[in-house]
């Protein structure tokens, strides 16, 4: 007699994942049933070397993090040991030009670093609050401003929050630093760092000062400075432009950058 033919109280339930037909045997249901066993212990088994293959992975990433953040802290290091040895032959040449040069040379590696550990601490992120990050740079310059016994001198930020990618945040802080740097040195007064929208361009970051104002015709491409060479790279690199001008009320400097 097959299964089929005995009688049931109650209605079946639907036999899922089994074969249906008439003349099933009870062998067959057997032969089934254990095909149906041997998929589940060979899925158990992909899931345990899944799982085995996922927990390496993340100790292998555990371990790149941590030979990433060593890695970081020693270029730190380095860099303020070079930042101290620029800082040290500055101050010990007798020739002014070579010092300036150093001293030059000592405040942008120290840059590098400050916007290096600033960067770390968005870890993670893909966009940047631009308007705070460039409020982070201007209140760390400002200390060392101070810190050099120089006059003290106001840097404000002003303008409209802007989440920015990456790859355009990082080239604008270096940019506002070395057109801060600038400010600090020929011009007087507070100095305004603007973050605004650009109907053109999209926006545009722009650093005044209050000193005087720049010599007509002045052409950024002609100067040789170092700093301004360091510029226009960077404008370049995001796609921007660099425009000069004056202040407001026709006073001082003013530098903008356009970018997307």
């Amino acid at each position: 007699m097959t299964i089929e033919q005995l009688p049931s109280s109650a209605d079946p339930a639907p036999n899922i994942g089994f074969q249906s037909g008439e003349g099933r045997t009870a062998a067959s249901y057997e032969r089934e049933l254990m095909r149906h066993r041997r998929t589940e212990s060979a899925l158990r088994a992909a899931l345990a070397r899944e799982d085995a293959l996922l927990r390496q992975k993340n100790e292998l990433i555990q371990q790149q993090e941590l030979l990433t953040k060593e890695s970081d802290h020693r270029l730190l290091n380095d860099l303020q040991m070079i930042v101290s040895l620029l800082s040290l032959q500055s101050r010990t040449s007798t020739n002014a030009e070579v010092a300036s040069q150093l001293a030059a040379a000592s405040d942008r590696i120290a840059t590098i670093g400050r916007i290096h550990r600033r960067l770390h601490s968005f870890d993670g992120v893909r966009t940047f609050a631009l308007k705070q990050y460039l409020e982070d740079i201007c209140r760390d310059f400002a200390l060392i401003l101070s810190s050099e016994e120089r006059p003290v001198r106001d840097i404000v930020v002003e303008g409209i929050e802007i989440n920015g990618p990456a790859v355009t945040a990082i080239p604008l802080g270096f940019i506002a630093n070395e057109l801060i740097t600038n400010a600090a040195k020929y011009g007087k007064g507070r100095i305004t760092v603007s973050l605004e929208a650009d109907p053109a361009k999209g926006h545009a970051l722009s650093v005044a000062n209050d000193g005087p104002a720049l010599p007509e015709g002045f052409d950024p491409a002609a100067g040789k400075g170092l700093g301004m060479s360091i510029i226009r790279s960077l404008v370049g690199r995001i796609g921007g432009e660099l425009r000069i001008g004056r202040s407001d009320g026709n006073q001082g400097a003013r530098f903008t950058v356009l970018f997307a």
